[in-house]
């Protein structure tokens, strides 16, 4: 039951905020905190040993049922996507939206599209989440963003409208042959016993779907332009929850459905992710706009991520469950950053920031941090699940594998350079005045603010210096 309640909460949540025109705001923060509990609990029943399941017929014509299964890797997806919600709506406290019933409704069924997404154990269930968590999305980037708000969603609704068609033909074709049973059960049987052409095409219709939503090159050209024109809430659900959609529905969906169609194109796949981390990483060198810099960031780890899946080592899938969830926490802190520092200097722009250290001392001290985590420093939450992604592609069976690990070890190299030039334009230098009169000027961290971040400091500190229990959650798998 604990499976269903992650999910019925942010549910319920999301619709009474939009009955609550003055108390959306409480409501979603409580409603966050509840499912943050029921995601600490199914934890719990997972280091425990229990397993977490919930079925119940649903549509027995189509042959599918409403069955959830929390994994390793669901549980760790659930609990970054309980506490990443909680966070936004508790260091955007002091921050206004028009029509709050409808902004905070929409971020909590979007919270509950994601949750289901990392608990269907059903096909058809699967894709009615999947749908369901980039719904609310598209019209909170289309209501709430920038001024090309309208062009840069109708681009990332094409990409991923058109990429979970793909999805659902692969998966009605499977379900066909499974006797008409959408169960995960069925549904990986009937794949694993194709040929291996039908793999191997079953494997491009699944693998095009899970690739836009990461993404990774060359699908990835609608997300530094969405990250950039939406609101910072839904940049930080995109970019640390949404793109982490792909990844798990590669995990639980592709590999063991089409293990031969994976085989055939794991070489070609991993050479696009290892273009798309030094790609991206050579445009990060060249940004002068925070979030664009930050936004192809994420592209180069999401790369790397990418990469050690279809390298298929124990070790880099167990890397990849790890990185996921520090990820997350990282990228989220990174953009409550920028949306800080803009609300500040009114900038994004690095050649027009500066002296934070001085005037700002506790964004600065967070911002290094928060840097070190980014460039996977030792003792940060980012360097154990990055290790073991290297160390898992070293050991990788291709034959490229070496040169592979080569050249997305770059990522580490150029990641550091545009990091730490990031700090230094933000951080030190002449100190700048704010350009936006009647603002917050430069003022330090306010209280709410400050807990945010704190949650996410404190995980990565933390798991930079004891990795253990996400670890062991990881080797479950």
């Amino acid at each position: 039951m604990i499976t269903l309640l992650s999910i019925i909460l942010p549910l319920l949540t999301g619709l009474l905020c939009f009955t609550s025109r003055e108390g959306a705001k409480p409501l979603a923060l409580a409603g966050s905190i509840a499912t943050l509990a029921a995601a600490v609990w199914m934890l719990f029943e997972a280091q425990s040993g229990a397993v977490a399941d919930f079925s119940a017929p649903w549509i027995p014509m189509l042959g599918t049922t409403f069955t959830l299964h929390a994994d390793s890797s669901s549980v760790i997806l659930v609990l970054l996507t309980a506490l990443v919600m909680l966070t936004i709506f508790i260091a955007q406290w002091n921050k206004e939206v028009e029509r709050p019933h409808a902004f905070y409704g929409l971020m909590m069924l979007a919270a509950a599209g994601l949750m289901g997404v990392f608990l269907a154990y059903d096909g058809l269930l699967f894709y009615m989440f999947w749908e369901l968590a980039l719904i609310p999305v598209y019209f909170l980037c289309s209501q709430w963003g920038g001024p090309k708000r309208i062009a840069v969603t109708y681009k990332f609704f094409v990409y991923t409208f058109a990429g979970s068609l793909m999805m659902l033909a692969a998966l009605i074709y499977l379900s066909q042959k499974a006797n008409g049973d959408f169960s995960w059960n069925a549904i990986t049987t009937a794949g694993a016993l194709l040929g291996s052409k039908e793999q191997s095409w079953v494997f491009v219709l699944l693998f095009l779907a899970f690739a836009v939503k990461m993404p990774i090159f060359p699908f990835h050209t609608w997300q530094p332009d969405t990250y950039e024109q939406s609101p910072t809430p839904v940049t930080i659900v995109l970019s640390a929850l949404m793109v982490k959609m792909g990844l798990f529905a590669a995990l639980r969906w592709l590999r063991p459905t089409v293990p031969m169609g994976v085989a055939y194109w794991a070489d070609a796949v991993t050479a696009l992710c290892v273009i798309g981390i030094v790609y991206a990483s050579i445009i990060a060198l060249m940004q002068t706009d925070l979030k664009r810099l930050i936004a192809y960031s994420s592209i180069a780890h999401m790369g790397l991520m990418a990469t050690a899946l279809f390298s298929g080592t124990q070790p880099s899938l167990a890397g990849l469950q790890v990185q996921m969830f520090t990820h997350g926490i990282i990228i989220t802190g990174l953009w409550l950053l920028v949306s800080f520092i803009e609300n500040r200097y009114g900038t994004r722009n690095m050649r027009e920031l500066g002296g934070m250290a001085s005037t700002m001392p506790k964004m600065a001290t967070a911002l290094v941090i928060l840097a070190f985590a980014n460039v996977s420093l030792p003792l940060t939450a980012g360097f154990p699940g990055e290790f073991m992604l290297f160390h898992g592609l070293f050991q990788s069976a291709s034959n490229y594998g070496f040169m592979f690990m080569i050249l997305a070890g770059t990522s580490i190299i150029f990641g550091a350079a545009y990091t730490l030039r990031m700090v230094q334009k933000v951080a030190w230098g002449e100190p700048k005045v704010a350009s936006v009169p009647g603002e917050i000027s430069l003022r330090d961290l306010s209280a709410n603010e400050w807990l945010g971040l704190a949650l996410m400091l404190a995980l990565v500190i933390f798991l930079g210096f004891y990795p253990q229990p996400l670890l062991n959650l990881a080797g479950t798998m």
